[in-house]
């Protein structure tokens, strides 16, 4: 970062690398989530949800709201902000504890057909 002269109003701001702000910044040094989050799982704002009540919420946090105001997938709230998936998730865990989202988890594969079944099936396809 470039030497900085007193009353440099963009402190955070550097012309060739743009912000560089670290992200365990913004999850205040956490690196998990309380909370598990799959990457396709559909994050949903609440309703009322109103983030401007939490003053202690950062402008990361008030965005993912505003995102999530229709279904959208971690990956997608991820690649949105620019943001590593792992502080999103940290974001979102936060949003999640305060009941400003509500979080969609994909179903569990548990019916997944037997191995010899799908060994059975390419042996098939191979004698085609």
């Amino acid at each position: 970062m470039r030497g900085e002269s007193p009353g440099t109003p963009h402190q955070w701001l550097d012309d060739d690398a743009g912000p560089v702000v670290r992200p365990y910044t913004l999850t205040g040094g956490r690196v998990r989530s309380s909370h598990r989050f799959d990457l396709v799982a559909y994050v949903l704002a609440e309703p009322d949800a109103d983030p401007t009540g939490h003053p202690d919420l950062q402008p990361e946090h008030r965005r993912l709201v505003a995102l999530a105001a229709r279904p959208v997938p971690v990956a997608e709230l991820a690649s949105d902000l620019d943001l590593a998936l792992g502080v999103v998730r940290v974001l979102l865990g936060d949003l999640l504890s305060r009941g400003l989202i509500t979080v969609h988890q994909p179903p569990a594969a548990t019916n997944l057909p037997d191995n010899d079944i799908l060994k059975a099936v390419v042996d098939g396809l191979r004698a085609l």
